[in-house]
């Protein structure tokens, strides 16, 4: 992205002028309806709103998808389902490579883990966390808190187990929302295709256009065994969009920085980016290596080696933005404006204080605890599916032990349901995977830490991260059976347990917590209170018709396909033929079905829509809802709006139905799928 791009998209966001025409993700229950009027010349009333918000769904693979049928089906994209394809396949049995296809229902399979989401309700919860937190500083700011948030999901839910309650934070804590969601934690796959056809050209399109990738995939919820009824279900459009034509899209986009302060941009810029770039770059080439030794040896890695290459994409080019002359230099002018207006306002002032001296010294602090509770806490065990079920197991016994008010946010009551699925679903470990994925956290961990770290000698014990590594993956927690008696012997159990993986998160995890109570308490818990204070500034001065930061929490974006004399915003089958060759070849099925495909069939298409990750598998419909595809990616100036939209570079990436249409019938044979979808 350009300089003066960037910053023109920064100088939208503040809040001395209205958002960009197209920018924002905007929360469903404050959709500034006559700024989608006056922008796209399109109405939306409250039933368009609702009929939308209740036929999309959130995933947590991280993902976004929309139910297409009153039977419990859904879209989404194939590369959100990797892990689900990746469990369910077996040596000789790929369903990454070679897709995965179903007759009937029957054939329909559980995706380990994996559940969905709809949300049904929404209600401010503002002054019940305020009150509770008030005054309070450090630890007991952040307890207090926490405990505030409970009891809002609590009160909420009531104990139904079909409901989830989560309250989320926006604007930096200025507002807390109780989102009330109906979870299905059965959840199936349908249809899948090969990861050549969804990913073609591979990492080096990723964040491109012009893309023909086909990343769609379906799964079905199941309630009590049995297809869930889902009333609302979003229209298969036949129709092909129009250059300009007005386009909506309701998702769940995980996390922009867009009012972060400049010392908040400056820590990511010197500290969590660099720590992730090392990280990841070291990651991918490991995985890369393991992938090269046998044809399974890349099946097991070829997720994570997707998701390293990903994200050190998008790492790059958030470093890339934070780096660029100007960028920072802008936000502080931002700063000081804001600033300066608060100033003039005596009683305002008297009520935030100087919440940016504040940010600046909880920067310096994350400076100091960030490393070891990355290390530690957050990217504990590496990607190590055995660690994470041991940490998991070690501290559900122990949270569950404690009052609800007193755990850990992660095992309140209103999540225990979702904790016990992601230990008992059955899911492969692969020794070797396991072995390099732990070794490389170990060396990690003593590369950063220092091999005088106190912290470095408790985690290896005396031994090398190898031998270290080498001992754990021969865990036994890859059986279900054995993770589900720890699971229901709670404490004792877990205390008496031999096991070396479950034995070394209980010796390591006392440290682990404590640096996470470090950074929380240093670092998160004055940030979060001078976000607050910022975000109450900019709603006295401004008022409230703004959007929050993206929290993983549905939003709907609004937007125009691409409109430009310079390149078209649409793809075909045509031209996905025309690019095939030994460096990107397409799948059997697909190079026999050329002469039945119609060559101008749409595959994909652009939008000026802002998202960012989690929108993958986002619903993309018209003004009167129906669906005409689903986003899966961004192009490269994407990746900086995370920081700051910019309407002439930003777009989104959608394959269209009517490409998955064409697909299902004249690649897949998928007639029964193509039935229900049309509604037959």
């Amino acid at each position: 992205m350009s300089k003066l791009a960037l910053l023109g998209g920064l100088a939208a966001l503040g809040l001395t002028g209205p958002a960009l025409a197209d920018e924002g993700m905007w929360t469903f229950d404050a959709i500034p309806q006559a700024r989608v009027e006056q922008s796209l010349g399109v109405q939306l009333d409250q039933a368009w709103l609702d009929h939308l918000r209740l036929a999309s769904v959130r995933l947590s693979s991280g993902c976004s998808a929309a139910l297409v049928s009153h039977q419990g089906l859904a879209l989404t994209n194939e590369h959100c389902l990797l892990g689900c394809a990746q469990s369910l396949s077996a040596p000789g049995l790929d369903h990454v490579a070679d897709g995965f296809l179903t007759d009937s229902q029957k054939q329909e399979r559980a995706c380990p883990g994996l559940e969905a989401e709809v949300l049904v309700g929404i209600t401010d919860a503002t002054g019940e966390i305020y009150a509770a937190s008030m005054r309070r500083t450090g630890a007991d700011f952040v307890r207090a808190r926490e405990q505030a948030i409970a009891a809002a999901e609590r009160g909420q839910c009531k104990g139904d187990p079909r409901l989830r309650c989560q309250v989320i934070g926006f604007f930096g804590g200025g507002q807390f929302k109780v989102y009330k969601y109906r979870r299905y934690d059965d959840v199936r796959l349908v249809f899948a295709p090969e990861f050549q056809a969804a990913f073609f050209g591979g990492d080096a399109a990723n964040f491109s256009f012009p893309r023909f990738a086909l990343d769609c995939a379906f799964v079905r919820l199941y309630d009590r065994g049995r297809p869930a009824v889902t009333p609302q279900d979003l229209s298969w459009s036949q129709g092909r969009p129009r250059a300009g034509q007005a386009v909506f899209v309701s998702g769940n986009p995980g996390l922009t920085e867009r009012a972060a302060t400049a010392a908040e941009l400056e820590a990511d810029r010197d500290i969590s980016l660099p720590l992730e770039g090392a990280r990841l770059k070291q990651r991918q080439a490991a995985l890369a290596a393991f992938a090269a030794h046998s044809r399974e040896d890349a099946r097991l890695a070829e997720e994570a080696l997707f998701d390293a290459e990903n994200a050190g994409k998008i790492v790059a080019g958030r470093l890339a933005a934070l780096n660029s002359p100007g960028f920072l230099d802008e936000r502080r002018a931002e700063e000081a404006r804001l600033r300066a207006r608060v100033a003039a306002n005596p009683s305002l002032l008297a009520a935030v204080g100087d919440p940016w001296s504040e940010m600046a010294a909880s920067a310096r602090a994350r400076a100091e605890r960030e490393p070891a509770w990355r290390l530690l806490e957050n990217q504990a065990g590496g990607g190590s599916q055995l660690y994470a079920w041991a940490r998991m197991l070690v501290r559900a016994a122990e949270e569950r032990t404690k009052a609800p008010s007193e755990r850990l946010p992660e095992f309140a009551q209103s999540r225990l349901a979702i904790d016990r699925k992601a230990v008992l679903d059955a899911r492969p470990a692969d020794p070797g995977l396991e072995r390099l994925l732990l070794s490389l956290w170990l060396a990690r961990c003593q590369a950063v830490l220092g091999d005088g770290s106190p912290a470095l000698a408790t985690l290896l014990g005396g031994s090398t991260p190898a031998a270290l590594a080498d001992a754990l993956a021969a865990s036994g927690l890859a059986e279900p059976a054995r993770r589900r008696a720890l699971w229901r012997g709670g404490l004792s159990a877990v205390l008496a347990s031999n096991d070396p993986m479950i034995v070394f998160v209980l010796r390591t995890d006392p440290m682990a917590r404590a640096a996470r109570r470090a950074f929380e308490n240093e670092a998160i818990g004055p940030a979060q209170r001078a976000s607050a204070a910022i975000a109450k500034a900019r709603f006295a001065l401004d008022g409230a018709e703004i959007y929050p930061d993206a929290t993983f929490s549905l939003r709907l974006s609004w937007g125009r396909v691409e409109d430009s004399a310079k390149t078209s915003p649409f793809t075909s089958f045509g031209g996905l033929y025309a690019r095939v060759d030994a460096a990107d070849p397409l799948p059997p099925r697909w190079r026999t079905a050329r002469t039945r495909l119609d060559p101008f069939t749409l595959l994909d298409f652009a939008t000026t829509n802002d998202i960012t990750g989690g929108n993958s598998g986002s619903p993309v419909v018209d003004a009167k809802g129906r669906l005409l595809g689903v986003a899966f990616d961004g192009n490269r100036a994407s990746i900086a709006g995370d920081f700051a939209y910019d309407g002439a570079t930003n777009r989104t990436v959608v394959v269209s139905t009517e490409a998955i249409t064409e697909a299902l019938d004249k690649v897949y044979d998928r007639k029964a799928l193509l039935a229900e979808l049309e509604g037959e």
